[in-house]
């Protein structure tokens, strides 16, 4: 057989906009056989995904430690053992049997506080994390795709948005509403944490869209938002879902310096929250470590958890980076 029967007999797949000289395109038919189809083709590509995640040891760690926290959040508040914000003993009380945290200044328990509290936590972070997706992948395509005086214009309104001191116009926003809750602490942050990822997505659709497997597209008689939505952004998939993680810890961070600050949620607990009265109560100079030290060190696992996971999911979606 000579060297172009061996590579018209290959099933190594083709990356997109290469040459298809010599070389079978995905769902191709071999020689001799039925054609692959395109869901034998992605699932191969489905359980290849699979086969290296659960052998990557940073994302099954940070997975499987971000899923106890989010299962803490989800059903711990049902198994908290005593109310929030209920006074339940003595004030100081130091960790025990009975009072898993101990106690704070109020006489609240701490460990009820603290499983009511990522549950909030986990909610502005998610929230965030959404707005700011949806915001950033929308004006990252508009402006990719149609390039000219509509991505000046949005890039400029990117740059004004970097320049806005987000903290300030939180005071200015606090100081007009009597009240405020987690979904708009959420929004808040997910409207002023977005240029990065419409930036980052910009240039990536500005570079696919010269690729050949974009040309084809349009060729078939495909409009341009057909074309986003089916061709460059599964492309991207793999970006998008890191980025995606990367917004949620960085949104849960965010809200917890405003909890601290006194500008969060004016009902509920967030960890923020319980820093704040840890702060304002002298739990540090108290010596009440089991105050302030349980919320700061479950941020702090929460979203090393994350980006233990996103460096895991890196190394898994890029060849390059496997461990071999």
């Amino acid at each position: 057989m000579s060297d172009v029967d061996q590579a018209a007999t290959s099933s190594a797949p083709v990356a997109p906009g290469a040459p298809l000289t010599g070389v079978r395109a995905p769902g191709a038919a071999p020689v001799g056989g039925a054609p692959l189809g395109r869901k034998a083709y992605s699932g191969g590509r489905r359980w290849e995904f699979l086969y290296f995640a659960v052998r990557n040891k940073k994302l099954v760690l940070g997975l499987g430690v971000e899923i106890i926290f989010v299962l803490a959040a989800i059903i711990g508040p049902y198994f908290a053992p005593y109310p929030p914000k209920q006074f339940v003993a003595p004030a100081f009380l130091h960790p025990s049997a009975k009072h898993l945290f101990g106690t704070s200044y109020f006489g609240q328990d701490v460990f009820s506080l603290l499983l009511y509290s990522l549950r909030n936590s986990y909610l502005v972070g998610f929230l965030g994390a959404a707005f700011a997706g949806v915001i950033g992948l929308g004006i990252g395509f508009i402006a990719g795709w149609r390039g000219g005086w509509l991505d000046e214009i949005l890039q400029t309104f990117t740059y004004i948005v970097v320049m806005i001191p987000s903290l300030v116009l939180l005071i200015v926003i606090g100081a007009y509403l009597k009240s405020h809750s987690a979904f708009f602490e959420g929004v808040f942050i997910g409207v002023t944490t977005w240029p990065w990822v419409a930036r980052a997505v910009r240039a990536q659709t500005f570079t696919l869209r010269q690729r050949d497997f974009v040309d084809l597209a349009r060729l078939s008689g495909k409009r341009g938002p057909a074309i986003v939505l089916k061709d460059i952004a599964p492309n991207m998939a793999s970006y998008i879902l890191l980025a995606f993680i990367l917004l949620f810890g960085s949104s849960m961070l965010i809200a917890v310096n405003y909890d601290f600050l006194g500008l969060g949620p004016t009902s509920g607990i967030s960890l923020g929250d319980m820093l704040n009265l840890a702060e304002l109560w002298s739990g540090l100079q108290l010596h009440l470590w089991w105050w302030f030290i349980p919320p700061g060190a479950a941020m702090t696992i929460m979203v090393a958890a994350l980006l233990v996971a996103n460096v895991g999911l890196d190394e898994v979606f890029n060849p390059k980076l496997r461990e071999t």
